[in-house]
């Protein structure tokens, strides 16, 4: 603070830039982060990166049955879904402290 009472705005900017910087960090570790999901007792498997783009699909042998597509189609599904929930899980403990970066009086 400064002496009339208001906040020191050149310390604010550094903080800011202080921030954003951590958060591109974050945010670039996280695409190159690799997570997995699974279904049907890891039948298949998807992998995404932390950003949750698909990169991989594992499909065991046991998993196909040409007369049923379907099922093999919602265990695929279902994997990615897996993936997809962990690595949105992961992104939140990564990027979640940067909400209340700025003192968490944002929106109010």
């Amino acid at each position: 603070m400064t002496e009339a009472g208001m906040p020191d705005m050149s310390a604010l900017l550094a903080q800011a830039q202080q921030l954003q910087a951590q958060l591109l960090e974050a945010k670039d570790e996280l695409a190159t982060t690799r997570v997995t999901g699974s279904a049907a007792s890891g039948l298949v498997t998807a992998t995404v990166t932390g950003t949750g783009a698909l990169v991989g699909l594992d499909i065991r042998p046991e998993a196909l049955d040409a007369a049923d597509t379907e099922t093999l189609a919602d265990m695929v599904v279902a994997a990615v879904r897996d993936a997809t929930g962990n690595a949105e899980t992961l992104a939140q403990e990564r990027l979640g402290g940067f909400a209340g970066g700025l003192g968490g009086e944002l929106g109010r």
